[in-house]
């Protein structure tokens, strides 16, 4: 008896896989938005090959020497219109402001080869960036992992960062994860968020993307088209951005610019990169940290920033979660002003 029902449950096992594997290469069509072009949407070709979409707010009066240039989260984040529509207004204080879409994200375009998405090339995008803009010194805002971007390039060019802004800034890469240990003070009384990855990883399972995941990270290649690696992306994001605000129903609408590819393979190259904190021991450079007290960044990885730039400026912003521009828009831009004029 025992051997029959070993062999039925074999058998079962195998046709279950079967089916997960025939759902997995059958391409699928979600309903989810698609991005459109901004009337105010420009095109860098840089000279790596990549052609950045961004926005450009023109800085008013006396114009300030150092543009500022915001770093979105991701991997494989993009732009939101908010994000335009708020720190657009840095420009009254005579900032240049620009907004990109890092390569394979947003309004950007796609790389053909899915292993050319690494942190060194979003680091390589950036510095051409800066070169193309022809400032001597530049002000980084960098949102989550724009944060880590924005250490690994201040790092190489620290005679050409004027001021860095870190708003729930993602774990320096490579990660050191004994931070992950490391309690917050009493004091700060940050608080944990929503968590959705209950709700997230029911659908992470689904075979289809599984199955696009598998091909990205472990082969390098493309399972599916952009268009539909992109969307599956996309779809999750309106689940996961729920737990990055303290009010779950103020979460950011999604616009259509998640970048799968890029957001599935950056990752796997953190642990090549050479070690930004060497360069950086003796930084001068002024940062600003912003944490939303609902903030999913562990305390550990805030703190790492405020250890290895010594000249730092710390503010946690009350009812906000990861992403303070949504629930907190009028203090997060006031608190970047006052360190922008000071």
């Amino acid at each position: 008896m025992k051997k029959k029902i070993f062999k039925i449950t074999k058998w079962l096992l195998l046709i279950l896989l079967i089916i997960f594997i025939v759902k997995g290469c059958i391409p699928t069509k979600l309903d989810v938005p698609q991005m459109k072009q901004r009337v105010t949407t420009q095109y860098w070709n840089l000279p790596s090959g990549s052609k950045i979409a961004y926005t450009m707010i023109e800085g008013k009066g006396t114009k300030k020497t150092s543009p500022i240039i915001y770093l979105h989260g991701g991997p494989g984040g993009y732009v939101y219109t908010k994000n335009i529509e708020i720190l657009g207004k840095l420009s009254e204080l005579g900032y240049d402001v620009y907004l990109y879409d890092q390569i394979g994200s947003g309004l950007s375009g796609r790389l053909e080869k899915v292993k050319e998405y690494t942190a060194n090339r979003h680091k390589k995008d950036l510095e051409e960036i800066v070169n193309l803009l022809g400032a001597k010194k530049v002000i980084l805002i960098g949102q989550s992992w724009g944060g880590a971007l924005a250490v690994l390039i201040a790092a190489d060019n620290l005679d050409k960062t004027d001021k860095l802004i870190f708003t729930c800034p993602g774990a320096i890469k490579p990660v050191n994860d004994e931070l992950e240990k490391v309690k917050s003070p009493d004091s700060l009384q940050l608080k944990e968020p929503y968590n959705p990855n209950a709700k997230a990883i029911a659908f992470a399972l689904n075979p289809r993307y599984i199955s696009i995941s598998i091909w990205a990270r472990f082969f390098g290649t493309k399972l599916a088209s952009d268009k539909e690696a992109d969307s599956y992306l996309t779809k999750l994001a309106t689940v996961f951005t729920k737990g990055l605000v303290y009010d779950s129903s103020k979460a950011i609408a999604e616009e259509g610019g998640a970048g799968c590819y890029s957001n599935l393979n950056t990752s796997v190259s953190y642990g090549k990169l050479t070690d930004p904190r060497i360069n950086l021991k003796k930084s001068k450079i002024p940062i600003l940290v912003l944490k939303g007290q609902y903030d999913n960044i562990n305390w550990g990885y805030t703190k790492e920033y405020l250890d290895l730039f010594t000249n730092h400026k710390l503010k946690i912003i009350p009812s906000a979660g990861h992403e303070i521009f949504v629930e907190q828009p009028e203090i997060y831009l006031n608190e970047i002003k006052i360190f922008l004029e000071n």
